[in-house]
């Protein structure tokens, strides 16, 4: 959590309750940051990781990985524990570096040489497995906090939402099913409602790439089924890379169509739909099992 979002919310949180300030659960950042330059994506590429490698005390997590994610794209990365996928997410959002290799966002902007709020800035953002929300503002709140501001985050909190902002917030809450839900106290969510509400916070940033992991953990069957739906609603806009152990909600958002990435000992073991790595005698032996 950066400190100018929690002063934001500590003074969001003594404007309308006069309680102490909330405190989220979890670790992700919100809120605009530095500047950093704009991303070019004349090639159709977002993300470009080349031959990364991060040892961790003599343990490759990552193997001279290479990946590359289109514009619009989404991606489903899958593997065994260990194989590679969190250090993955921690290099190209800046919170560990390479021992070696190359990671751009387009073709114009060096992630190593990027700190994570700049990453934030050029518009990649990381959802993390946990749902992290303010627990003591309403979900209309939360999203309040989370919008894109050239003000700043605390200048919008005690200056009037414009109509667009209003309109903003109202399209994000339609589209992660909370509409209902706008005055209610986020704490009060289910936990489904919770990654959904976060992920729209995620969304009031305007992210050309979202990083999802393991997003439906904990849901159940309905609301897999509409998160689902709502990242599939996502493609073309935005890019998505989601780590996922769980093969049902992978199979929904590829659609027998999409590219699947398997890893392991932090490099690709194979590619293709799910249907051709499911098939694969290698991914069967070391992930999926016979």
């Amino acid at each position: 959590m950066t400190p100018d979002l929690q002063e934001a919310g500590a003074a969001l949180l003594e404007r309308h309750h006069q309680q102490p300030a909330a405190t989220p659960a979890g670790g992700a950042s919100f809120g605009r940051l530095v500047h950093a330059s704009t991303p070019d994506f004349a090639h159709g590429v977002a993300l470009y990781l080349d031959e990364i490698s991060v040892s961790f005390d003599g343990f490759k997590a990552l193997n001279n990985l290479s990946l590359a994610i289109d514009v619009g794209e989404m991606r489903c990365i899958i593997g065994p524990n260990g194989a590679g996928k969190t250090t993955m997410m921690d290099v190209i959002t800046g919170k560990t570096r390479p021992d070696s290799g190359a990671a751009h966002f387009g073709t114009n902007i060096d992630l190593l040489r990027l700190r994570e709020p700049q990453i934030v800035k050029a518009g990649i953002c990381r959802k993390f497995q946990k749902p992290t929300v303010y627990e003591e503002l309403s979900v209309f709140e939360n999203l309040e906090l989370a919008l894109v501001n050239d003000r700043g985050v605390r200048a919008a909190l005690f200056a009037r939402l414009s109509p667009p902002q209003r309109e903003r917030i109202a399209e994000i809450l339609q589209l992660v099913h909370l509409l209902p839900e706008a005055h209610r106290i986020a704490g009060l969510l289910s936990h489904g409602q919770k990654q959904w509400l976060e992920i729209g916070m995620l969304l009031a940033q305007e992210p050309t790439l979202l990083l999802l992991d393991e997003p439906v953990a904990g849901m159940t069957d309905e609301e897999t089924e509409r998160t689902a739906e709502l990242f599939l609603t996502l493609v073309g806009k935005h890019s998505l890379v989601v780590v996922e152990h769980d093969m049902k909600f992978v199979d929904m958002l590829t659609q027998g169509h999409r590219k699947v990435t398997v890893l392991h000992e932090g490099s690709v073991l194979a590619e293709g739909t799910l249907a051709e790595v499911q098939a694969n005698t290698q991914v069967i032996d070391v992930y999926l099992g016979r």
